[in-house]
């Protein structure tokens, strides 16, 4: 490994490598070429200065740099080795933007500066030159190496030198970064640190990019791959903050290191790949919405709201009738219910068991209103069950090989498998077929959830060469089958007081006692086409929870068309069929938005599904992962998401199921769902977490229109509907590293109980004192401490909502069972005004159904001294008419209200709340409308 120079002027030679010592290094320099500059960029090359070193695999001689200004925001760098054999991610997969018409090198606020000998490059702000620069790889910029571990049990962390490295099987760049920086992103993680990334404690931290299959690890690779982060910088002398992105557009196998050398004055980011090329998109920011919205725009979605309970293991049609039934008894608002592996004949794809889910009975019962159905795919069969597609799999040729050509075969639920191929040309076609026959005989399903598309399989290679590939046994046990039973008592459950039942009763004994409660946690071809590389052991091993690549998954030689190699094509699996399935729901349910939920995720898979977050498990600790999950996929562009409500894994208890039965029911995406054979944690179970759950549910639901109004931007800007507190309070330090609290939207602070046994909850009210903070259902001030901190009653079956002052948010007046049923009703609208007396928001209202919404209607609120003004515009008729307005902070009583320039009769104010309630009102909001007071 040697470093390049910059082919236009210079040639300096050096050698470095990180397992070679730079006093071993010869030095000799090399021809070099042009680097001719354009309207948009530059294109040069770059050189090898030195004698190859070969560690990791074969040095490239020669590299391209590629540097496009693509936007004022956007700045493109790409390295990649000049004959263009490594992989790259071919367009027909995800589109990259056009090349840019218009030059932005002298508007842009991000500026490429390059030293060409030994070639290292740096990324500053037009705006701040003198600033330290947003991404940085020059040596001067980095610790001095050598440097030992700087992870003390990690020695793959003792750093030689930060020289550029290009392979065929491994890269590696290190940009510096300010000591123990802020970054949030990098994942999928769930990280020990909490939603601010480890860069110090310890040395740092490692994120793998692997795809796998494994119940919610700590601080290891999961299901997702996504190669970005926000990093936030505050200046606390000028008071001043602003954030940038750096995103990493490679599907490649990889570890990005965080780390913060002992005694140095910065900590630095290191990538390292075991293919692929340097493909590097930067957002100038500065604020965070922008760097999320600047990444957005590489990426498009749009996804309904809905609630949907389910659990794992109703073994019957009749079973699941029943559960619908009794939710509705309960009075407890159901959207959806869901269906998992139970339904399938033989655990098979596409079928269902014909004794236990007949079609007939599975088409009456999804055809009753109100109900819809999600149902569950993971992965295809080698001989589809009648009725058969057109063609099969097998005759379109639709299935991944071996490298002899064979089919690659498998094991997971339904015995030995294959996997379609994304990349061949009749998949589309199949699994479209596929899913339309399966919907024709009976299973009418409204949306798709895509599970264990890592993808899973349960033997390491091809395991069903020569095998009998009738064996359709169960490689495993499932989940409460003898053998596997689902048995520890909750978390924090006395047998001695509660009896061996595992359920107990919050208001009467306390189980969770101090003495076992435990402690909470911190929270082009590529390979498959050049010569002499190992497909099933790349040199370098990227820190793999499970170890070697193949485990768990498909072989890493297994071959795609095209002549793509697994390896590196492997994180872009279940993206790939989140694409292919929305594009079958497009066909087969025209003019209708796909739901879809999956669990591997990749940059794009926000323009094709949501995201749960995986197999959590039901303990306290996981509530709280819960929010981290949820606000990293904002910054992934993924903002449809949630986490299993009251856990999956294990047995869940009253306690923690109320509490997060109403933490769910502010995120995006919300699902009572756990394991086999564990207990039953439908709401309905147990008195308390009912109520619960219709308060919150009810609150869920009467803030729909704030909901769509969110997920509209997010469509449309890629704005994050759930947000960090310190992305609408950026120069407040103390807000930086919160993650028991989040905003959904700008407008509503959610602080939720994490911890058993207590009945109140501290909060973080942002703003210092400059912002006004109402509670949501009484509408009182909150009374902050002088440190920004309030102890808040948080009795249980209550969760903390706090509105900002200066809000104006539409609501549904009447939260009904469903979303339809309260969607039917009239609106109503909460004002809460800042001690300006000013107020502001805005909704979007569309029919919730169409795709792509053809008609909308755009509606703006604002407040100043004693005056509202309502405009309307756009397309979309409104049927339901605004039927109460409450404006809160009115310091004054009114002695005259008037709508619209008529005087209102219906109006009452409550001067202990500064509340001001005018009602029986019918205001159309197709048009303008005003109100004084």
């Amino acid at each position: 490994m040697v470093w390049f120079s910059l082919g236009l002027c210079f040639v300096v030679a050096r050698l470095f490598s990180r397992v070679l010592a730079e006093s071993d290094a010869t030095h000799f320099s090399k021809n070099v070429s042009s680097c001719p500059e354009s309207r948009f960029g530059l294109v040069a090359q770059l050189s090898l200065a030195g004698a190859p070193c070969n560690a990791f695999g074969t040095d490239f001689e020669d590299l391209t740099i590629q540097v496009t200004y693509e936007t004022d925001s956007r700045l493109r760098v790409r390295i990649a080795d000049s004959g263009n054999k490594q992989f790259t991610i071919p367009e027909s997969v995800i589109a990259r933007p056009p090349p840019p018409t218009t030059s932005f090198t002298h508007s842009s606020d991000l500026v490429f500066n390059y030293e060409p000998s030994p070639f290292s490059f740096w990324i500053t702000r037009r705006s701040n030159p003198d600033a330290t620069p947003l991404f940085d790889t020059r040596f001067s910029s980095l610790p001095k190496p050598p440097l030992a571990p700087v992870i003390p049990d990690d020695n793959s962390t003792a750093l030689d030198g930060f020289s550029l490295v290009f392979e065929d099987q491994y890269l590696q760049l290190t940009s510096s970064l300010p000591l123990d920086a802020n970054i949030y992103g990098l994942g999928e993680v769930i990280a020990n640190s909490g939603f601010r990334r480890n860069v110090a404690s310890n040395g740092g931290s490692i994120q793998t990019l692997w795809a796998r299959d494994i119940a919610d690890p700590i601080d290891q690779n999961m299901y997702g791959n996504h190669p970005v982060y926000v990093e936030h910088r505050f200046n606390e002398t000028t008071n001043e903050a602003q954030s940038h992105g750096v995103f990493l557009f490679s599907s490649s196998g990889a570890d990005i290191l965080l780390l913060t050398p002992p005694g140095a004055s910065q900590s630095l980011v290191q990538y390292r790949m075991i293919g692929g090329v340097f493909d590097f998109y930067f957002f100038s920011g500065p604020t965070p919405h922008a760097v999320i919205e600047q990444y957005g725009q590489l990426r498009s979605k749009f996804m309904k709201i809905i609630l949907m309970p389910f659990r794992w293991g109703y073994i019957s049609i009749n079973e699941t009738m029943d559960q619908v039934q009794a939710m509705r008894a309960a009075n407890i608002p159901l959207e959806v219910m869901w269906n998992d592996i139970d339904l399938y004949h033989a655990f098979r794809d596409f079928t269902s068991d014909p004794v236990s889910f007949p079609g007939d009975a599975m088409r009456a019962f999804i055809q009753e209103p109100p109900i819809t159905n999600i149902t569950s795919l993971y992965w295809t069969l080698r001989f589809p069950i009648p009725p058969m597609p057109q063609m099969s799999g097998h005759e379109l040729d639709t299935f991944v090989k071996n490298p002899d050509g064979s089919e690659y075969i498998g094991k997971v639920w339904p015995g030995y498998t294959v996997f379609p191929d994304w990349f061949a040309d009749g998949t589309q076609q199949w699994w479209t077929e596929s899913l339309k026959n399966w919907s024709d005989e009976g299973v009418e399903y409204s949306g798709i959830w895509l599970d264990m598309n890592e993808i899973s399989s349960f033997c390491q290679g091809s395991c069903g060469t020569g095998a009998d590939l009738s064996d359709t046994s169960v490689p495993f046990p499932l989940p409460g089958s003898p053998g596997a039973l689902v048995t520890d008592y909750p978390e924090c459950y006395d047998s001695s007081v509660s009896g061996p039942s595992g359920n107990f009763t919050v208001n009467g004994a306390l189980t969770c006692t101090d003495s076992n409660i435990q402690a909470l946690l911190k929270r082009g071809e590529g390979a498959g086409g050049e010569q002499g590389v190992s497909l099933n052991a790349p040199p370098y091993a990227i820190h793999n929870g499970i170890g070697d690549l193949s485990i768990n998954t498909l072989a890493t030689n297994a071959t795609h068309a095209g002549g793509f190699a697994e390896l590196d094509v492997h994180n872009m699996w279940g993206m790939m069929e989140e694409k292919a399935t929305h594009l079958a729901l497009q066909q087969l349910q025209p003019g209708k938005r796909p739901v879809i939920i999956a669990r591997s995720t990749f940059p794009s898979s926000g323009k094709w599904a949501g995201h749960w977050l995986g197999d959590n498990f039901s303990k306290w600790e996981y509530l709280y992962y819960n929010i981290q999950g949820i606000l990293q996929f904002q910054i992934f562009q993924i903002p449809f998401v949630g986490a299993d409500t009251c856990g999956f894994n294990g047995n869940t208890d009253e306690e923690l199921c109320n509490r997060w039965m109403q933490l769910s029911a502010f995120v995006p995406f919300y699902r009572n769902h756990n394991e086999r054979g564990a207990l039953s944690q439908e709401p309905y179970r147990w008195d308390s977490v009912a109520n619960a759950s219709r308060t919150a549910i009810a609150t869920r639901y009467t803030l729909l229109p704030y909901w769509t109004s969110l997920f509209a931007n997010a469509s449309l800007r890629g704005t994050p509907p759930v947000r960090a507190l310190w992305y609408e309070f950026p120069t407040e330090a103390e807000l930086f590293s919160v993650d028991k609290q989040f905003l959904v939207g700008a407008d509503i602070l959610v602080t939720p109980v994490l911890t058993p046994n207590v009945s109140t909850v501290e909060g973080i009210f942002p703003g210092r004192g400059q912002v006004t903070w109402r509670d949501y259902y009484t509408h009182k001030v909150v009374d902050v401490s002088s440190n920004g901190t309030a102890t808040l009653s948080a009795p249980l079956g209550h969760i903390n909502v706090h509105i900002r002052g200066g809000s104006a948010l539409l609501l549904h007046a009447n939260p009904g069972y469903t979303t339809t049923e309260t969607r039917g009703g009239p609106f109503s609208l909460l004002v809460s005004l800042e001690s300006n007396e000013h107020a502001f928001g805005t909704a979007y209202i569309d029919d919730g159904v169409t795709n792509p919404p053809t008609e909308s209607r755009n509606l703006t609120f604002s407040a100043t001294a004693g005056h509202l003004a309502i405009s309307s515009n756009g397309n979309f008729a409104v049927e339901q008419k605004l039927q109460q307005i409450t404006i809160l902070g009115v310091t004054a009583d009114p002695t005259d209200v008037s709508v619209s320039g008529i005087t209102a009769e219906n109006w009452q104010f409550i001067p202990e709340l500064q509340k001001l309630v005018i009602y029986n009102l019918a205001l159309d909001l197709n048009g303008a409308q005003t109100v004084s007071w």
